[in-house]
């Protein structure tokens, strides 16, 4: 199957906007054609002058022709204005088509996709790649097919006067296009791709030191103490010297080619005259001492297109690179859970092909009852919490709700079926009503402030200063993050979920706020099914069941009371939790005094 060419994958995006792109092609090269006109008025200027001379009096024509060549001029402005217009109109609808469908296809992408890519990178890819493609078809690309016309309308006029003249000044045009063709082919292609790469690098890891900066400040580093930030910078410098040192020598040649016009025409000019200066030959020579700056911006641009080209190609490479990462497969046979049991059955998952962050694990957790999964840090809790949202699939084993493979269940009832509090609460910049409403935009004011009251949140309304409508992140309003975790609770109780995955839900908690979050956790869990990860092992002491995860596996499951009996893992983390709770209160109490 022969590939799409990039212009073709564009126009696709326009729709039926791409007719305002071919018009402005027409428009741009009928502009280029009619800027030239006003060089025939001025070679019919001269030559009048030249022939009355010295009794310019007699020169009659001269404000006719001159008008003439500033009506052309006017025109040619207003015609590539036009072109720009319409060229305008279809980039932007390309440039908005290529940024939604890109962030459809991101979101259908499973939940680990961002953290690979880096955020900073993605953002890059998204806006300025797309921004590229715009830029391409709003001005570059009309301008395109002005620099093929003009060259047209070039060669009739070069020729049409002195064809020995016109020769010679195609010399230099000749060069100038060989030496572009070195400068734009497939090795500098491969140039301008790994420019890109150092520049996504560094835009990336840009970000996530920004995101550091309060690390940096209270701990009195240096940018240098980011060294991956660093090495970026000091990699795309490295691009950027050798990048200029290989093109230092190809430009010189080309900029002394496309300015050597001059050279050959003075040089034919002192050969074609030994034998005496006519006044044609002057007239001529003078008309193309005029005209060849033209020659020079028109190679000029046509290498610029060059390089746009590149730029473009590079850009739908980068788009094509989240494009052809497959989202999860959707079911052709959908079924329905009989209940709100959840059973994993020998799963296993790989991030990568080296690790596997989950190995063989199988459990039970019948509807409507809590467990909790507890163990060291890098031990799979989050990864295993992740599968039964099916945030991921897992590479062997199934995952099952109800009784039916998750697989099997269609992506809206699935999230209709499961709700995930995250560690991280995830508010966005609107008000605490619309922060709340995600889970369910069909609900009313009433159901939004009872969802509210249900996860202890009114004390947070009450001290915000336009109360549920305050927006969050602006004029200095912010939320600790106990209060954004309580938020975050009240939207999964609107959502109203049977199935419910608390991950790390106390983890920025202070005491008071964790007292809150606690009971707001109570009134989530009433007859639904819980996965709740915890580090704080007091939160896990009334669940019906604990599983502990280490290196992957299920060291040990049971009651706490079972575990705390057996003298395994599960034992010694409460021991250390307790023992690090009583110094802490020591401490406090110790600091009173």
């Amino acid at each position: 199957m022969q590939k799409q060419s990039n212009l073709s994958r564009l126009l696709g995006y326009a729709g039926s906007h791409r007719y305002f792109t071919y018009a402005s092609w027409v428009l741009s090269a009928l502009s280029a054609l009619v800027a030239l006109v006003p060089f025939w008025y001025i070679w019919k200027m001269m030559r009048q002058v030249l022939e009355v001379a010295p009794h310019f009096g007699q020169a009659q024509d001269l404000p006719h022709n001159g008008w003439m060549a500033v009506l052309f001029a006017v025109l040619s402005v207003i015609i590539y204005i036009a072109g720009l217009m319409c060229s305008h109109i279809a980039a932007f609808r390309v440039a908005t088509n290529i940024r939604i469908s890109t962030m459809h296809h991101i979101v259908k992408l499973p939940l680990g996709f961002v953290e690979e890519f880096g955020s900073g990178k993605l953002r890059k890819i998204v806006n300025e790649s797309s921004a590229a493609t715009e830029t391409y078809l709003a001005h570059q690309l009309p301008d395109k097919a002005g620099a093929i016309a003009t060259p047209c309308g070039l060669l009739v006029l070069l020729l049409v006067f002195d064809w020995r003249l016109g020769l010679l000044s195609l010399v230099p045009v000749v060069l100038g296009f060989l030496i572009m063709m070195r400068m734009t082919g497939a090795n500098m292609q491969q140039k301008m791709q790994e420019y890109q790469n150092a520049l996504d690098d560094m835009s990336n890891e840009a970000v996530e030191y920004v995101r550091g900066i309060p690390v940096v400040k209270t701990f009195g580093q240096t940018v240098f103490s980011f060294k991956k930030f660093k090495d970026s910078i000091d990699r795309y410098g490295v691009w950027v010297i050798a990048y200029t040192k290989q093109l230092r020598m190809p430009m010189i040649l080309y900029t002394a080619a496309i300015n050597g016009v001059f050279v050959f025409l003075i040089a034919a000019a002192l050969l074609l005259t030994q034998n005496g200066v006519t006044t044609t030959f002057l007239l001529n020579l003078l008309f193309y001492i005029i005209i060849t700056p033209v020659i020079s911006l028109t190679l000029t641009r046509i290498m610029f297109q060059s390089e746009n080209a590149m730029i473009v190609n590079d850009a739908l490479q980068r788009i094509d690179s989240v494009l052809n990462l497959q989202p999860l497969s959707e079911t052709t046979k959908p079924k329905k859970p009989k209940d709100y049991s959840v059973t994993l059955e020998d799963v296993c998952f790989r991030y990568d092909e080296e690790k596997e962050a989950l190995r063989h694990i199988s459990l039970s957790i019948p509807a409507g009852q809590t467990v909790a999964l507890v163990g060291p840090s890098g031990g799979g809790k989050t990864t295993l919490a992740s599968l039964v949202s099916r945030f991921f699939d897992p590479q062997d084993g199934k995952i099952r709700i109800g009784g039916v493979d998750i697989r099997d269940i269609p992506k809206k009832e699935l999230m209709n079926t499961v709700s995930f509090v995250f560690q991280d609460s995830r508010l966005i910049k609107a008000s605490v009503l619309e922060n709340v409403r995600m889970s369910r935009p069909e609900a009313s004011r009433s159901e939004v402030l009872d969802a509210l009251q249900a996860a202890q949140c009114m004390d947070i309304i009450e001290k915000l200063p336009n109360g549920v409508d305050t927006v969050i992140g602006t004029k200095g309003v912010y939320l600790s993050g106990g209060e954004q975790q309580r938020i975050a609770i009240a939207r999964v109780m609107l959502k109203n979920a049977p199935i419910v995955i608390l991950d790390e839900a106390t983890a920025f908690a202070d005491p008071d706020n964790e007292s809150r979050v606690q009971a707001a956790f109570t009134e989530l869990s009433k007859g639904k099914t819980v996965i709740m990860i915890a580090h704080r092992l007091s939160t896990v002491s009334n669940v019906d069941r604990i599983f502990v995860l280490k290196d992957g596996q299920i060291a040990e499951s049971g009651s706490w009371r079972e575990l705390t009996a057996a003298k395994g893992i599960f034992s010694k983390m409460w021991k250390d939790y307790q023992a690090s709770v009583q110094w802490k209160v020591a401490k406090e109490a110790s600091g009173n005094d």
